[in-house]
């Protein structure tokens, strides 16, 4: 797990949502940072690498294929997360308003 990911782990884990968050999780043909299964949210964290065209359009496909299958995603960046957490917070919790 690389250092965004262990710290919005952390933080999903105090989350009160009312629903349990598992990391890295297979669904289907990937495996995913963390869902909510329950809730049907799968959550992202990219590194660097996501900005580059040929990641980004597997991050596309992937993405619509998780839709596909009843998910919704939610893409943060390491650095949203390291440097605006309680905002990256917010946006996952508004999911469950």
């Amino acid at each position: 797990m690389t250092l965004a990911e262990s710290v919005l782990w952390e933080a999903l884990r105090k989350l009160d949502v009312g629903t349990r968050f598992n990391r890295q999780h297979i669904i289907g043909d990937y495996i995913v940072d963390f869902v909510s299964q329950s809730q049907g949210l799968v959550i992202e964290v990219d590194g660097g690498y996501h900005s580059e065209r040929q990641q980004k359009e597997d991050d596309t496909v992937r993405e619509e294929q998780l839709e596909r299958m009843g998910f919704h995603v939610m893409r943060f960046t390491n650095e949203e997360v390291l440097y605006d957490t309680e905002n990256v917070l917010l946006q996952i919790e508004s999911y469950f308003q």
